[in-house]
């Protein structure tokens, strides 16, 4: 069983490298063209882009941080290790909150401010 994988495998092998060796010739001529949008042709474009959709995504998020941090506070009851808990909680969802956002803001300036020197091609 194994000689007849082994003999197919070869020949199989052989065939892969003519199969991929052919497709490189044919298309040695062609041009390799941008596969992303023309809006993010430029690399601080792309990553514009890139973190305005992880702030689309965070932003639903942070909002139900922000409520599961309130009902901590209500779930607390006046227990002071409980309300210590929460408001690390709510601390940490703000942070966390800022960098995303903040980050987001520091790489929309900074690809205006490329933009604005290099001049958009």
């Amino acid at each position: 069983m194994m000689n007849i994988i082994r003999k197919v495998g070869n020949k199989a092998r052989l065939a892969a490298v003519a199969f991929f060796a052919s497709v490189i010739v044919a298309h040695a001529d062609s041009t390799l063209g941008n596969p992303l949008k023309p809006e993010f042709s430029t690399v601080p474009d792309f990553i514009a882009g890139v973190l305005r959709v992880v702030v689309m995504i965070a932003l639903p998020i942070i909002t139900l941080f922000i409520v599961i941090a309130g009902f901590r506070f209500i779930w607390a009851q006046g227990n002071q290790s409980e309300l210590t808990e929460a408001k690390k909680n709510f601390v940490y969802v703000l942070i966390g909150s800022l960098l995303i956002m903040g980050s987001w803001a520091l790489v929309t300036l900074i690809a205006g401010t490329v933009t604005q020197l290099v001049g958009k091609s």
